[in-house]
């Protein structure tokens, strides 16, 4: 490791600038806390309120970097293994907008998998590119959606080879990783690049046990989250690029198009912060993570009526490998469902989990928990099995999807486009204007653009009459939905 991931650039001149303690004639008005209500200075603190600040010149600038920020991104982008890395203060949204509006425009096909976070739809609205969707694997017994492979992505190849870029989530948010390196290798035989959305997996280039990361996968731009699990502030997160099929010039001018101007120093000091606790100390503090995460699954492995997904799930191209600090937790045998269980735990523990659907939880296992914390977790998860365990209560999850729909119009033009709103069973033939998403899996069953069929709609019905959450639509009661005229 070089000595200089050991520097806080960004940081420290932060730093000294505010220990100089500058008579401040421009924004923000606050004035180092002066002029604000003073029950909110004094919770947050004057530290921090010395450190909000603006882009003067000491102190560089985040859309033409030339001092501080610039190093502070190159030591980020040895830290990441990228020859490139652009900070990001409009979380990973941001970054990801970023990626997709660099390598297409109107009229380009992009291949993506159908359970994409709503950024790269935005964005692909935004570019008025074409998504060509690949559908990822189901998992019947858990109930949600992992990758896709790279036989897959060779299909959509195939039917598409005018494709400008292919996007992939590694890991999941349910910590399952595909083989990435396999569908690097296959698309880039292709000549055109490899977008990740790492959300999820910033510690991955830090622990030879966690899958591998975008960039040591090759991959040519990975949006990859940093406040999520690698200790910076919420709405803080890096853009990865690898040089050659992506031109970090554009980049650069795409990610400032999408980025205020007001940029936030206590969110770039946390990133550059956040940087080398992970550079220097992330092996050791990963390994206790992981330490404690398998200390967590072995345990509520022996809970009645849980089930803690571990590496015997994997086997496939698509459940390639497993990050393994992300507890996900199967209710096999309980009485209530996954939603009503984090309202449990909430109000009888004040414990908060990450996600629930109807039959998992998700809890996140971070450099920030102890043996406390897991404890806490474990005594409150056993309370909930005495409570409410009963043999053999559930019958087995069988989750289908109906085929991707046709793509009629591309999604910008459908979100430009006049629409009207009609009753749902009358649809069929019809083009969307909005999205339906069902959970689980969390997949859009239509998005904008796609033509209804009598097999979607018979879907959506289906699992409304199950009580299923669909979400999406205008109207909450799902009774209508809006198509354009």
């Amino acid at each position: 490791m070089n000595n200089k991931q050991y520097q806080t650039p960004l940081f420290t001149k932060l730093r000294e600038h505010a220990n100089l303690n500058p008579i401040q004639f421009h924004i923000p008005g606050h004035k180092k806390g002066q002029g604000m209500d003073p029950e909110y200075r004094d919770f947050i603190g004057l530290n921090a309120l010395s450190i909000d600040l603006i882009n003067i010149a000491p102190l560089d600038d985040l859309h033409h970097p030339q001092g501080i920020i610039q190093e502070a991104q190159q030591l980020a982008a040895e830290a990441f293994g990228a020859d490139h890395t652009f900070f990001s203060i409009q979380g990973t949204s941001g970054a990801i907008m970023t990626m997709v509006m660099s390598v297409v425009g109107p009229g380009d096909k992009i291949i993506v998998p159908r359970n994409v976070h709503k950024s790269v739809l935005s964005a692909i609205i935004l570019a008025g590119a074409l998504p060509i969707f690949v559908h990822p694997e189901m998992d019947k017994t858990l109930g949600i959606a992992h990758g896709i492979t790279a036989s897959q992505v060779e299909k959509a190849l195939a039917l598409h080879p005018e494709a400008k870029a292919v996007l992939v989530i590694n890991p999941t948010y349910y910590g399952v990783a595909g083989n990435l390196k396999e569908i690097v290798d296959l698309v880039h035989r292709h000549g055109i690049p490899v977008l990740v959305d790492e959300a999820h997996g910033v510690l991955t280039h830090f622990h030879d046990r966690l899958p591998l990361s975008a960039m040591d996968a090759g991959a040519d731009m990975a949006a990859t989250s940093v406040h999520k699990l690698g200790g910076s502030l919420t709405q803080s997160s890096v853009l990865n690029v690898r040089e050659g099929l992506v031109n970090p010039a554009r980049v650069q001018s795409i990610i400032s198009m999408l980025t205020t101007t007001s940029t936030s120093y206590i969110l770039l000091a946390s990133l550059d912060a956040a940087r080398r606790y992970l550079a220097v100390n992330g092996e050791a503090i990963i390994e206790e993570t992981l330490r404690l995460a398998d200390y967590a699954r072995r345990q509520i492995n022996e809970i009645a009526g849980l089930r803690c997904v571990g590496r015997e799930w994997l086997g496939s191209d698509a459940l390639y490998d497993l990050d393994e600090t992300k507890l996900l937790i199967h209710l096999e045998n309980l009485t209530i469902n996954g939603n009503e269980a984090e309202n449990w735990l909430r109000e009888n523990y004040q414990i908060e989990v990450e996600l629930s659907d109807l039959h998992n939880l998700l809890c996140l296992i971070t450099p920030g928990d102890t043996q406390e914390t897991i404890d806490q977790l474990l005594n409150a998860l056993k309370d909930m099995s005495d409570r409410f365990y009963q043999d053999k209560c559930h019958s087995p999850v069988e989750i289908r999807l109906p085929e991707i729909p046709r793509l009629v119009l591309s999604p910008r033009e459908a979100f430009y486009s006049e629409t009207e709103s009609i009753l749902l069973k009358e649809a069929a033939g019809r083009v969307i204007a909005e999205f339906i998403m069902i959970y689980p899996p969390g997949i859009p069953i239509l998005a904008p653009g796609e033509e209804i069929t009598e097999e979607n709609i018979y879907y959506i019905e289906e699992h409304l009459q199950a009580g299923l959450p669909v979400q999406g639509p205008e109207d909450p009661t799902m009774r209508k939905i809006r198509v354009i005229k």
